[in-house]
């Protein structure tokens, strides 16, 4: 039972965004290495906040202290990525067997943000699937049965969130369109607030509003990549 939790949980939580890598990335060696130097740069801020979290000893307990400065870290590298991008997608492009790379200044964006995503993922649930195997499982004695699947649940939309995040970042500083980089901002601290209220298994409060901003990001990633109604409903007609 507790394989199968495991199994079950992975691919809840993994499932959609490598599917996204195989289709959309792992084709292309300039984009596995930018998705692997994103990654990277999401590690670096989570060593950061680490730093300052672990220095300011009066404040270790507040898990809030923590989660404000990890968010502000990883906004920084994602803006750091932005530029570090745009410097280097000319050279990227020459490098590159596909010399359709770069056309559409977002691809790399979203490249980016999934790894930044897979990253994050990885370390918000990698801990939890290692408990999910056993021996024993949660909602016998003590503690419930869904944490679990809402940790899955969650890492899941956290992932596609900081995809669909750098889209909106990237574009947004290119269009100097602030209020899309406001919105990533804003919508980061607030999904990432919501989930303190997971220590209180208020798991519906988390992952309902969560969704729902999911959606909304989505939407804005698809209109600033270009994407319209006309050809979103195109995508499931053709043939």
């Amino acid at each position: 039972m507790t394989l199968a939790e495991f199994f079950s949980c992975s691919l809840l939580a993994f499932g959609a965004p490598l599917a996204m890598f195989s289709m959309t990335v792992a084709n292309d060696p300039v984009r596995i290495i930018i998705m692997i130097a994103a990654a990277f740069g999401w590690l670096l801020s989570f060593l950061l906040s680490s730093v300052v979290w672990y220095a300011v000893v009066p404040l270790r307990p507040y898990l809030s202290f923590g989660l404000v400065f990890a968010i502000a870290f990883q906004e920084i590298f994602r803006y750091g990525t932005y530029r570090l991008l745009r410097k280097t997608e000319a050279g990227l492009k020459e490098i590159s067997e596909n010399q359709d790379i770069g056309t559409n200044k977002l691809e790399m964006a979203y490249v980016s943000g999934l790894g930044f995503g897979l990253m994050s993922g990885a370390f918000a649930l990698v801990n939890v699937l290692a408990d999910s195997i056993g021996p024993g499982t949660l909602g016998l004695q003590n503690g419930t049965e869904y944490f679990f699947v809402t940790s899955s649940a969650m890492t899941l939309c956290m992932i596609l969130l900081n995809t669909f995040w750098s889209v909106i970042f990237f574009s947004g500083l290119d269009e100097k369109n602030y209020f899309k980089v406001l919105w990533v901002i804003v919508t980061h601290f607030f999904v990432s607030g919501l989930s303190l209220l997971n220590r209180r298994q208020l798991y519906a409060a988390t992952l309902i509003p969560s969704y729902i901003i999911l959606i909304m990001t989505c939407v804005i990633a698809f209109r600033s990549a270009g994407g319209t109604f006309k050809s979103f409903i195109q995508t499931f007609t053709r043939r």
